[in-house]
């Protein structure tokens, strides 16, 4: 299990994750990780990733990546991203499936956000990306004001609601916290260490 949410703001894009994941051992049976869901890409972006622990070593070969393509801004990266990860996915479920069947437990998501100066009208982009079982294995959309992964929709209206209005961005990151902390306390498997970031037009901080 794990928790992500995300909303962009007027000023930036605010993000927050949980620390914990399940996964499967050598025997078939479930265990907890503690895993880091939160990874700065370039001073100008971020992706979070949801559902298996493998996502993180995904997110860390894609900062790689974008380290050596010079890459830097959220349009950029986020054409390279979906078929980096793509790929990536592919090879661990070639290798996954060698070892057990397909099961939900091997699923993934991200959301990858980030500031470009190259759009005047959207310069805080948001993106969900998703696996699928068929060809090409991932897929994305962009987020339009608020989003959490699994969903909660009572969240995300709020969410949309303060992203949307004149809210100052500090009451919507007090929001994602509070929400996160809520979920942290009522669902075992949402735990800590939870972590949060935002993204600005001068780049990107942990919380």
């Amino acid at each position: 299990m794990s928790q992500l949410i995300a909303c962009k703001h007027a000023e930036g894009i605010i993000m927050g994750a949980d620390g914990l994941a399940v996964d499967v051992d050598s025997s078939g049976n479930l265990i907890e990780l503690q895993v880091d869901r939160l990874h700065p890409l370039s001073p100008y972006t971020a992706i979070m990733n949801g559902g298996a622990a493998a996502g993180e070593a995904m997110c860390d070969a894609l900062k790689n990546f974008v380290a050596e393509e010079n890459l830097t801004h959220i349009d950029e990266i986020h054409q390279a991203a979906l078929p980096f990860l793509a790929t990536e996915y592919e090879r661990f479920m070639r290798k996954s499936c060698e070892m057990q069947p397909i099961d939900p437990i091997h699923q993934l998501n991200f959301i990858l956000g980030g500031y470009t100066p190259n759009s005047s009208t959207n310069p805080f982009q948001l993106y969900l990306l998703w696996t699928k079982r068929k060809l090409p294995m991932l897929d994305s959309d962009e987020i339009g004001a608020g989003f959490t992964v699994p969903r909660l929709i009572r969240l995300e209206h709020r969410l949309n609601e303060l992203g949307r209005g004149k809210t100052a961005m500090d009451t919507v990151v007090t929001e994602v916290r509070q929400a996160m902390e809520r979920r942290a306390e009522q669902d075992a498997e949402v735990a800590s260490p939870l972590r949060y970031a935002m993204i600005l037009e001068d780049g990107f901080k942990f919380l």
